[in-house]
């Protein structure tokens, strides 16, 4: 049994190490080639640089104009991240610590949004956006991008805060604290593992969402980052190194907002491999 158990350990190793490698790679590449000049990148794409040249990060922010993309990203992905989270938790607290009627109809319901295709929804979406006039505005991504995570939001919180100890509530009781008080003072506090999990997931898919704001959004004033670096694609196709500078300036916050919450994600992680 223990040769068994030590061969799937080393084989469970050895998936996670090439797949690491699969995505690691291109972003790494994606990184050298950023530094390069374009007779580097035609000569070898696949070498490291003589010299880094960083003055492409500031052609490429400039040529593709990613100021205005990359604050109205920061504007609908954050206003649907705090939206999302602030109504998702809400709603979780609700269902996980409260009993009342139709309690399990009203979390099946919630369920059932994870089973909707989302891309399904796109000509309702555009077609209801046009009518109360919202279309080619924030509200025509935000909303949208609020409601497709409710669901999973709602899912993976009530199911942290269905595991606390009602201790918790009853001493919060005790010392004369209201539901929104307990709510605020402690259940949210201990599920910060749960939290940065949601909020890691939303704002990865709001950041890198591409085909709702490509048909809800045609001001060029109002266009997201995907949309810019794709209209940026169009424009410099032969300069390859100022694309690959564009996506890594791209990927920046990504990496950021991840390192800020890892702390949590591993937290959360390793308190529900301890509960299983």
């Amino acid at each position: 049994m223990s040769n068994n158990s030590n061969w799937f350990r080393v084989l469970t190793y050895v998936f996670l190490s090439a797949f690491a490698l699969f995505n690691i790679v291109p972003l790494f590449y994606m990184i050298v080639d950023s530094f390069k000049t374009e007779p580097e990148y035609a000569a070898s794409p696949f070498s490291l640089p003589t010299k880094l040249h960083f003055e492409n990060y500031a052609k490429a922010w400039d040529i593709a104009n990613m100021d205005t993309y990359f604050m109205n990203s920061l504007i609908i992905t954050f206003g649907s991240l705090i939206i999302t989270v602030l109504l998702g938790s809400l709603t979780a607290f609700f269902l996980a610590r409260f009993k009342f009627r139709f309690r399990k109809s009203t979390f099946a319901i919630f369920l059932l949004g994870m089973l909707v295709p989302i891309h399904a929804t796109l000509i309702p979406i555009f077609l209801i956006m046009k009518n109360i006039g919202l279309l080619d505005t924030y509200w025509s991504l935000i909303l949208p991008y609020t409601a497709f995570h409710l669901s999973l939001t709602i899912f993976i919180l009530e199911g942290f805060m269905q595991g606390l100890p009602k201790d918790l509530e009853e001493s919060g009781v005790m010392d004369g604290a209201g539901v929104y008080r307990i709510f605020w003072s402690i259940i949210l506090p201990i599920a910060r593992p749960a939290m940065a999990t949601v909020i890691i997931l939303n704002f990865i898919y709001n950041w890198n969402e591409y085909l709702f704001a490509l048909v809800l959004i045609s001001s060029e004033a109002l266009k997201t980052l995907p949309l810019g670096l794709a209209n940026f694609v169009g424009v410099e196709t032969a300069s390859m190194t100022l694309q690959m500078s564009a996506l890594a300036i791209a990927l920046v916050p990504i990496i950021i907002f991840y390192l800020l919450l890892q702390k949590q994600l591993v937290t959360g992680m390793t308190a529900g491999a301890v509960k299983g």
